[in-house]
């Protein structure tokens, strides 16, 4: 077989993009997760937990991060889930702003 046959017989992937749609542009982003601090004055640390699955062993492990959300009336403590919403930045850390229900 010569180069050119192999290349036309292997099966290519094509890679599926999606179209942008006016819906979710410039939507905010809400999020949920749990306090774990809240000694700063009207800023709280949530922390968000993800499963995320190993692509080549296939196992899942725990990914968390942590984020600085403005509390103007400090009504979160610690340990309670809180929903929160992406802003304009309020400071260097803090883009986030908690959501009142």
């Amino acid at each position: 077989m010569s180069k050119k046959e192999i290349t036309t017989t292997a099966k290519k992937k094509a890679k599926v993009v999606q179209p942008v749609t006016t819906e979710n542009v410039g939507a905010p982003r809400i999020t949920k997760g749990i306090v774990v601090s809240d000694k700063m004055d009207k800023t709280v640390v949530v922390k968000i937990d993800r499963l995320v699955k190993h692509l080549k062993y296939h196992k899942r492990y725990l990914i968390s991060k942590k984020y600085k959300v403005h509390d103007p009336e400090n009504r979160f403590k610690k340990g309670e889930e809180i929903k929160f919403v992406e802003c304009q930045p309020i400071s260097k850390n803090k883009k986030w702003r908690a959501i009142y229900s």
